[in-house]
């Protein structure tokens, strides 16, 4: 563990800079040096176009150019604007309405998905919980959790299928799951889908049906009466998986299980709005009783109020104004599935190549990443940088942001990747 001067570690290991921003850096220095054309940059987490500007649903822009100060600068309630919460419903769930099925819905503002995550584990979790999420994941989910106390537990994603093909482990999820219910009385279940980061994986409808049923079955069983299970579902790429419809019918399926199993789902603005500077995202819990959705917008508010206190206002002013104008909310989808084709082509493209040349990857199905499995994952990056190409590392392999570089780039990096891999074999 390392030691520090003044600050308390507890039981954190800082590091000196952040992993991904420091790898990014790396590449911006070289771009520098050699020139932007000798350079790909797979590791921003930003749509970008082939250019390598950021691209911006100039719908979204026009709105924010026309905001008037008394507009946006009061704090907003706590727990975010009225019409702000009910865009965010809208938003996050589409033509899925939970009170059709029983349910009580609450939603709560948040900076970014990543408050929405943060208030989840710090109020259904105590100190010294694991959080249970797949071994693939976003490596911020282990420092969200360390933050308050907590650690990250993980289970293998993926098992084989009959012909090869990775499929998700609903065995191992509850396997795991089951041990840690066996050890404390609450259990956080973190699952990014649809477009999941890093992979670009989605669950099925049909997946979904086996991980609700599966997890009722263990609240029934014998010695998990009194447990509880909180299925957190981050939906931070769900508008960049492919039909905006489609992608949202596994919602209705959630609520089909035990009393004791809260789905609570995490959505980003600062993604789907591509307002990411703007830290715009909120939680909203799927609950079997109106008291469990009171209790969780009371605690969530109270959370916020202990930690950022009121989430940016202009942001939730823009969402307002977007999904009160039937015609503005149109250009704005009309102008995000523009993106999120391009987004697809380039994913795909980068998927073809590597089946033609044998490169092992994690079947892509949307979002802005792809993901190589490899057991040495720093030394094959650390390759691909001294030509120019700068990928992210993680515990099983490595990232391709398909978001931030061309298809022509997503065509060519495979290719290179294979080569380095070889090298090091």
């Amino acid at each position: 563990m390392r030691e520090y001067i003044l600050v308390q570690g507890n039981g954190r290991n800082i590091p000196k800079e952040d992993a991904i921003f420091g790898i990014s850096m790396r590449a911006k220095k070289m771009a520098q040096e050699k020139g932007y054309r000798a350079v790909i940059n797979g590791t921003i987490g930003a749509l970008l176009d082939d250019d390598g500007n950021l691209l911006v649903l100039d719908s979204v822009a026009k709105v924010y150019g026309n905001m008037k100060p008394e507009e946006y600068a009061a704090y907003a309630p706590i727990g975010g604007i009225p019409q702000f919460k009910m865009a965010l419903k809208q938003a996050a769930f589409g033509s899925f309405h939970p009170e059709e099925y029983g349910l009580f819905s609450e939603a709560v503002a948040t900076p970014g998905g990543t408050g929405a995550i943060r208030n989840t584990i710090a109020n259904y979790s105590v100190p010294g919980d694991y959080v249970l999420t797949t071994d693939w994941h976003w490596s911020p989910y282990g420092t969200i959790a360390g933050e308050i106390g907590r650690k990250i537990k993980t289970f293998e994603t993926f098992s084989t299928g009959a012909h090869g093909e990775f499929e998700f482990s609903v065995t191992n999820l509850m396997d795991s799951a089951k041990g840690l219910l066996s050890t404390q009385d609450t259990l956080v279940v973190v699952l990014n889908t649809p477009a999941h980061n890093p992979t670009g994986y989605s669950i099925s409808e049909d997946t979904w049906v086996e991980i609700i049923g599966a997890f009722s079955q263990i609240l029934s069983s014998e010695g998990y009466e009194d447990k509880a299970i909180i299925l957190f579902i981050d939906v931070a790429y769900i508008d960049f998986a492919g039909d905006e419809g489609k992608y949202r019918d596994f919602l209705k399926v959630l609520g089909k299980g035990s009393e004791r199993l809260l789905p609570i789902v995490g959505y980003s603005f600062s993604k789907t709005l591509t307002m990411y500077g703007m830290r715009c995202g909120g939680s909203i819990c799927l609950a079997k009783s109106e008291e469990i959705a009171e209790e969780f917008r009371q605690a969530m508010e109270f959370s916020s109020r202990g930690s950022w206190s009121n989430s940016p206002r202009l942001p939730q002013e823009i969402v307002a104004k977007i999904y009160g104008n039937e015609e503005l909310l149109d250009k704005v989808v009309s102008e995000r599935k523009e993106i999120r084709d391009m987004l697809l082509e380039r994913g795909k493209a980068f998927e073809e190549r590597g089946m033609d040349i044998g490169l092992p990857m994690v079947p892509y199905d949307g979002g802005f990443f792809v993901s190589i499995p490899h057991e040495n994952p720093k030394e094959v990056c650390r390759l691909l940088e001294e030509e120019g190409i700068f990928l992210v590392p993680l515990a099983k392999g490595i990232r391709v942001s398909v978001a931030s570089v061309s298809q022509e780039q997503c065509r060519l990096i495979p290719d290179t990747i294979l080569e380095k891999i070889k090298d090091i074999v």
